[in-house]
């Protein structure tokens, strides 16, 4: 059998030093981000407002493919199956289209803090 050499004490003694210069590295950028003054509510809204969208695209491509495996194993013979993958891939496909329309019924896309993209 090989023997395997212990590296514990090399690493260890490195270490600190390692950690002392994430510490200063960490320390400073926080400075840097803290005088930033380029930043905006405005760019956050945006921002999260792209990102609920394209978690909506991907969600209505998902629930597609769902409906559309669904009709093929309802071809295979596996009508149980079928159908549920079928009621499921509708109600996501669907869902972004329901969240837009409570957002709109409420009144929530006229003056809300994250809007729910463009349709």
């Amino acid at each position: 059998m090989k023997q395997i050499k212990k590296l514990g004490p090399k690493v260890r003694s490195r270490l600190p030093s390692l950690l002392m210069a994430a510490a200063i590295l960490a320390l400073n950028s926080v400075s840097a981000l803290a005088q930033s003054t380029t930043f905006s509510s405005t760019d956050l809204k945006t921002g999260i407002s792209n990102s609920l969208a394209v978690i909506m695209m991907f969600g209505f491509v998902l629930g597609i493919s769902a409906v559309i495996y669904g009709g093929f194993a309802i071809r295979r013979g596996d009508v149980d199956q079928g159908k549920m993958s079928i009621i499921g891939g509708a109600i996501i496909a669907a869902a972004p289209a329901v969240v837009y329309a409570f957002y709109t019924i409420f009144g929530l896309n006229s003056n809300s803090t994250v809007g729910v993209g463009n349709f």
